[in-house]
């Protein structure tokens, strides 16, 4: 018999902006070019996005809000003005945790720069820069609008704002990079002194233009010898990492990505957002449905006014999924997590789960603990694999 939870799963919200200023060739997220002095439709976006969130408010639960992420595209092409509106607009609609965690990417490019007083004037507390990289030729190959130079000036510019968390994203393993050039590019950005560092490896997904056209990428002695370089780098001064490749200073792990990696409960709005609810069920624990929003802004726009309303699909996460789908996320994080997470999560039995994990185990690719499941070193290099073996059962 399922064993239903005391209370749902934490709750958060992501908000998707679609807009970029151009497409990387590497992006493979929900993003349309609209080039430098497009005007975008704030008005008519604000408008659609809170009426998105009324129509998932049933699905909140009555739940606060543990933190809200907003990201894209490229959200700092929007106004300081917008993001006051929409996140006094979440309040009125949803209780907010005191201690909220409010993220909105931001690239570093001249376009948006001057903003970030602004921002953090509207309550947004956490700022995540986006720079892959501080090198002219890197940033060239990655289809970047920004300098190095530039990276570093907004950087200094959201300190000068009143931003005290901030993390930057860096890419590594990038067309033509020596492990020299990806440690040069960590060791720029830890001297900018982050709170948070992502820190990953490009990979070329299917829809990209460089999935098409395939780059020279380094070959794979390099690969590795520039992760476990630049692991030893972060560790050493300071940057811990929890989950496979986001670092941080005590204190300041993103509760957003945490409530992810936890299996923890999103809404999602705007063109293209995904969500993940739970709903309790009558006899068979809770109810997990994803869904997603419609992804053309334009399409998400009219939707305001469509009976059918944002939601372009959804479908209810099956039993037999539910352990891949759990494993997906929670091994993520080198620390792992309780074993009663998963009754917690989803309300079913622990032994469900202990059956998947049969073959993983005896491949020695999760830490050896009754009571906590966690990759061991071997499945942490190698999570795809381990991942595999528990889909198989």
């Amino acid at each position: 018999m399922a064993l239903l939870p005391p209370m749902l799963p934490h709750l958060a919200l992501y908000v998707h902006v679609p807009w970029c200023v151009r497409k990387c060739p590497y992006c493979d997220f929900n993003s349309h070019g609209v080039g430098r002095d497009a005007g975008l439709p704030e008005e008519a976006y604000l408008d659609a996005l809170l009426a998105d969130l009324d129509a998932d408010l049933p699905l909140a639960g009555g739940r606060e809000l543990v933190s809200l992420f907003i990201g894209g595209g490229t959200p700092s092409l929007l106004s300081a003005d917008f993001y006051r509106r929409l996140l006094a607009g979440v309040a009125e609609r949803l209780p907010l945790a005191r201690d909220i965690e409010i993220t909105l990417e931001a690239n570093p490019g001249t376009l948006e720069r001057g903003r970030f007083a602004g921002y953090r004037a509207a309550g947004i507390n956490r700022l995540s820069l986006g720079i892959q990289s501080f090198q002219a030729a890197q940033l060239e190959a990655l289809g970047r609008i920004h300098s190095g130079d530039d990276a570093e000036a907004a950087f200094v510019e959201a300190r000068e704002a009143g931003f005290d968390n901030l993390n930057i994203d860096l890419m590594h393993g990038l067309p033509g990079q020596t492990p020299e050039q990806a440690l040069q590019d960590l060791e720029r950005a830890q001297a900018l002194g982050p709170e948070h560092l992502s820190w990953y490896q490009l990979t070329l997904e299917p829809n990209t233009e460089f999935y098409r056209y395939p780059p020279a990428l380094p070959e794979e002695e390099a690969l590795w010898e520039i992760q476990d370089r630049g692991h030893e780098r972060l560790e050493a001064s300071g940057y811990h990492r929890y989950e496979i490749s986001a670092y941080a200073r005590q204190g300041y792990r993103s509760r957003h990505n945490l409530n992810y990696w936890r299996f923890g409960d999103y809404l999602g709005i705007g063109a293209g957002a995904h969500g993940k609810l739970s709903t309790p069920g009558e006899e068979d624990g809770l109810h997990i449905e994803r869904r997603w929003k419609s992804r053309q802004p334009d399409s998400y726009l009219r939707r305001r006014h469509d009976p059918r309303g944002f939601v372009a699909d959804a479908h209810r996460v099956s039993e037999a999924d539910l352990p891949l789908e759990f494993a997906m996320n929670v091994l993520r994080l080198p620390e792992g997590v309780p074993m009663t997470l998963w009754r917690d999560s989803t309300g079913l039995p622990e032994n469900l789960l202990a059956e998947r994990l049969v073959t993983a185990r005896e491949k020695g690719m999760l830490v050896e603990a009754a009571h906590r499941l966690q990759a061991s070193p071997r499945g942490l290099l190698f999570l795809n694999e381990l991942l595999a073996s528990i889909d198989e059962q």
